[in-house]
């Protein structure tokens, strides 16, 4: 077995979201995948697999350190860049083709970004009043600033709640344990002239039910991306957004709308350490 490490949405060196990923661990059972990624400590750590489904190039499986995930946008994009830099080719001239849990997946190259298109929610819609006041407690904002509450649930469960300002985010100070699961999301808007356009916060409960705070998220922008076009804040061609600040970390997110309204997250995603020998 191989692992390589990969730095994904990183605006700067080390500055995006960890991610290992396990190539040649087709024997490795539910448990010992599980326990590794627990071990590794990363938000997640994904397995490379020989595909099972028709016009895929691979197959992953997505692991957190509480479960395992149909879909996640940093392990997408990062398990593109393995599979790519051990020397995977796609089958299609369009992309690479991801199969997980979600379905296929298609991954983007253009230079040194990659791009995943976004799947559609699981659930969207309006939070109800009770999980309104969860997410608002959980993350520690002040209800005056909350202007939308939907779910953008497209694997992670996550919970949106849409701020008034960027500095909203920023100033969320969110409670130090949660229920598991637990995925809630912040997004709001920088005033005009900023280098980004949105500023995003997420925090997921770990497997002890801390509450963690993600550096950079590539499923959570898909679907605050999804949530933004469809309520006119966000348009063709697209915004770039960040996220991270508040743990050190440095992401930038480029979401791409095409004209016909499918998005595309996309960053950097840069191999930092390719086939180092993994014995379990």
């Amino acid at each position: 077995m191989k692992l390589d490490l990969v730095d994904v949405f990183a605006n700067r060196s080390l500055s995006g979201n960890p991610l290992a990923v396990v190539r040649g661990g087709e024997a490795l059972d539910t448990a010992q995948m599980l326990a590794l990624t627990r071990w590794l400590g990363f938000s997640e750590t994904t397995f490379l697999l020989p595909p099972s489904a028709a016009g895929a190039d691979y197959r992953v499986r997505i692991f957190y350190p509480a479960g395992e995930l149909p879909f996640a946008g940093h392990p997408t994009l990062g398990s593109a860049a393995a599979w790519l830099a051990a020397g995977g080719v796609p089958a299609r001239a369009d992309g690479v083709v991801q199969e997980c849990g979600a379905g296929l997946i298609t991954v983007r190259v253009t230079g040194d970004m990659l791009a995943f298109r976004a799947p559609p929610l699981l659930r969207g819609g309006p939070l109800n009043d009770a999980e309104r006041a969860e997410a608002i407690r959980v993350a520690g904002v002040d209800a005056a600033d909350v202007i939308g509450a939907v779910h953008a649930d497209n694997g992670p469960g996550w919970r949106l709640l849409h701020l008034s300002s960027a500095q909203a985010v920023l100033n969320a100070a969110p409670v130090a344990t949660a229920p598991v699961p637990t995925d809630v999301g912040l997004v709001g808007a920088w005033p005009a002239g900023h280098e980004c356009q949105f500023e995003a916060r997420a925090f997921f409960a770990n497997a002890q039910g801390r509450l963690v705070e993600d550096p950079v998220t590539g499923s959570l922008n898909a679907s605050v991306a999804q949530y933004l076009l469809a309520h006119g804040h966000a348009a063709a061609p697209g915004y770039a957004a960040g996220q991270g600040q508040q743990i050190g970390a440095d992401g930038r997110i480029a979401v791409t709308i095409d004209a016909d309204g499918t998005v595309w997250v996309g960053g950097r995603a840069r191999i930092i350490s390719r086939g180092e020998d993994l014995t379990l």
